[in-house]
């Protein structure tokens, strides 16, 4: 029977199917998951025999639920999701048997050690063939830092350690950190529930960042692209601007092969290498074009010129003036100056 109130933080739920009535059970089943996590349905095929276990405790904004069930169906309809206004990220890690989760056109196979996020505020499917386990963690969807187009992104997406990067150091830490909830002190559990929430974040935003789209890095760097003259302009700027988190900014870039900083101090420099080309800009101080472009301290100016074209600014300046320009240097390389080039 259920026990308990998730109401009050720290105190648990517990349910097992086998404490009720047979021609209940399906019911009873059906509000206790919708108790425990949102509006939810559950189907089950007549006749069939099935099980149903869910435990459950709310530790600060983090739910941390293990639920047995199976074989079935559990849905998240459209008028319950309308109808419900609890619109928290759920986070499925399978432990034991197969599930597969659909949500937004996709479908998400769930072996045991996989994990994947569905999002409350939009219709989702749970098919689960078999009796199966699960982890399910929740939280508000403000703790990913994520907009809606990336939480679209994310939903029903396969996350595991084979795919490497984050997932594959923070997955196994997470699973730690959820077992010694289980045994630490109540002051202790909020410390380690809100480090798991944590991980969740960090692990959404590097599967969203694996796939940018070419929207999102060509509408970024065009924007970054007209403020490169501004001294004070920091990666931040860049992320508040876009309405995005700096992991997430961070993560864009790395997918393109550089940093942000790498990236804004190169289309400084081959700006600036333009300008100093240009015959107007013949009598033109070499430090006043270096501010025009970011570079606060002429003396790093010079250094990260020559490091990327192989010549001093004044030696780029005066081939120019004397021979084709096609002849000079025309990639440039990643100095390992300071963030920015404005040292």
């Amino acid at each position: 029977m259920l026990t308990g109130s998730l109401t009050t933080p720290g105190q648990g739920v517990t349910f097992s199917a086998q404490d009720i009535a047979p021609g209940e059970r399906v019911a009873a089943w059906q509000r206790a998951l919708s108790q425990v996590f949102v509006e939810l349905e559950a189907v089950v095929e007549h006749g069939r025999p099935w099980t149903g276990e869910l435990a459950a405790e709310r530790l600060g904004a983090l739910q941390i639920a293990t639920e047995e069930f199976g074989p079935g169906t559990i849905l998240r309809s459209a008028r319950s999701a309308a109808a419900d206004h609890r619109t928290h990220i759920l986070v499925r890690q399978q432990l034991d048997g197969t599930a597969l989760l659909s949500q937004d056109g996709r479908t998400a196979e769930l072996l045991p050690g996989r994990l994947a996020f569905h999002d409350a505020r939009r219709p989702f499917r749970l098919v689960l063939p078999r009796r199966q386990r699960a982890r399910v963690l929740m939280m508000p969807r403000a703790l990913l830092r994520l907009d809606e187009g990336q939480l679209c992104a994310l939903t029903a997406t396969v996350v595991d350690e084979a795919g490497g990067g984050a997932a594959a150091l923070l997955l196994p830490l997470l699973s730690g950190l959820v077992e010694e909830v289980t045994r630490a002190t109540t002051t202790r559990r909020e410390q380690l529930a809100r480090t798991a929430a944590e991980i969740l974040s960090t692990v959404a935003l590097e599967q969203v960042g694996r796939r940018p789209t070419p929207t999102s890095w060509e509408r970024i760097t065009a924007s970054v692209q007209t403020r490169l003259g501004e001294h004070g302009l920091a990666p931040q700027d860049v992320a508040d601007q876009h309405g995005i988190s700096l992991r997430y900014l961070h993560l864009l870039f790395q997918q393109h092969g550089t940093t942000v900083n790498a990236w804004v101090r190169t289309r400084r420099l081959e700006a600036a290498r333009e300008e100093l080309a240009q015959p107007g800009a013949a009598h033109r101080p070499i430090a006043v074009v270096a501010a025009r472009w970011g570079f606060t301290s002429p003396s790093h100016f010079s250094r990260t010129f020559r490091e990327a074209f192989g010549m001093s600014p004044v030696q780029w300046r005066r081939g120019t003036t004397e021979t084709d320009a096609a002849h000079a240097p025309a990639s440039v390389g990643e100095p390992s100056a300071a963030p920015w080039g404005t040292e």
